[in-house]
């Protein structure tokens, strides 16, 4: 018997319906295309493309503002490894990711700790966070007087030791990266500390109370309840030092401009070295590629080791 209050919707009602829903999600869909089509522009013109030509360049014989009319292979790729001094910029580009990712997440890590609670807590934070503000080329000019022959580091081991010196950090090959490391440690321990603190915040009260109660120690609440809970910021931390540290030339610009083998110090500035001071444009394009991909590679990993530890958590 058919349900007279509830009469069965016919077939042509329901194609009706799907049709203006169809029509619906079309127009909704034009629209938000319309919205986004600036941005998408902007992002096709000014990445996309640049990325796209980059990559075609680095197979050209290119060298000057004269067209990619000759196809050269891998031969930009195959040179990489042939340079001589390729080595040692390998080595000081490790130790600069190296360097930006242990030194900054273990001391902001520290201070994060050390300031949770305590007197003029935003004070200090302020403090430790203002060298972030300022620009990497105003920051290595301060920090080139700090490292001269006559600045504040060989004043001060003068007054200490009662004898004048006038090492050069930053004209020696084992002193100068390790100097404009500490320089860059000094400029991002800020924002580390804040993206931790941010980490620490997100952590729940009820297991460290738990644990207090229980008897354990601070060495013990925060290795088996706040280091794991505190990973999968501390991932994020370290991919973005990852990529500071690959791609750092501001520093090493400013403060290395007198060493001799300025090119030798890192990837990004010997592909600015190439690119503009020698017009090697096809040749410093294959350096770009392999920096980029070096970048990838090491934040695709670190990625897929988060969503692991991400998963093991929950």
């Amino acid at each position: 018997m058919p349900d007279l209050q509830n009469p069965p919707i016919s077939k042509a009602i329901r194609d009706e319906a799907r049709r203006r829903e169809s029509a619906s999600r079309r127009r909704t869909g034009r629209t938000a295309l319309l919205f986004i089509a600036p941005a998408l522009a902007m992002v096709v013109c000014f990445l996309l493309a640049p990325v796209v030509f980059n990559v075609l360049l680095s197979f050209t014989k290119w060298q000057r503002f004269s067209g990619m009319d000759e196809f050269a292979g891998f031969q930009n790729y195959r040179r990489l490894f042939a340079v001589p001094y390729f080595t040692d910029v390998i080595i000081n580009t490790s130790m600069w990711v190296v360097g930006a990712i242990v030194l900054p997440l273990a001391f902001g890590l520290g201070l994060a700790l050390l300031l949770r609670n305590v007197p003029m807590e935003g004070f200090f934070k302020s403090m430790f966070f203002l060298p972030r503000v300022l620009a990497p080329a105003a920051v290595g000019t301060l920090w080139y007087y700090v490292y001269a022959p006559h600045g504040v580091i060989n004043t001060m081991t003068g007054a200490v030791t009662g004898t004048e010196t006038d090492f050069g950090w930053l004209f020696e090959a084992g002193s100068i990266t390790p100097a404009i490391i500490m320089t860059f440690v000094w400029q991002t321990l800020g924002i580390n500390m804040v993206l931790l603190l941010l980490g620490m915040a997100a952590i729940p009260r009820d297991p460290i109370e738990a644990a207090r109660v229980d008897g354990a120690s601070g060495w013990q609440i925060f290795r088996h309840i706040i280091w794991p809970l505190l990973l999968p910021t501390v991932f994020v931390v370290t991919i973005l030092n990852v990529i500071a540290g690959f791609t750092a030339f501001d520093l090493i610009w400013v403060m290395a401009n007198g060493y001799p083998a300025q090119r030798s110090l890192s990837l990004a500035v010997y592909m600015y070295y190439e690119t503009f001071s020698n017009s090697r444009w096809a040749y410093g394009a294959a350096i770009a590629v392999m920096l980029s991909a070096l970048v990838i590679l090491v934040s695709w990993l670190l990625t897929v080791m988060q969503s692991r530890v991400e998963d093991r958590i929950r």
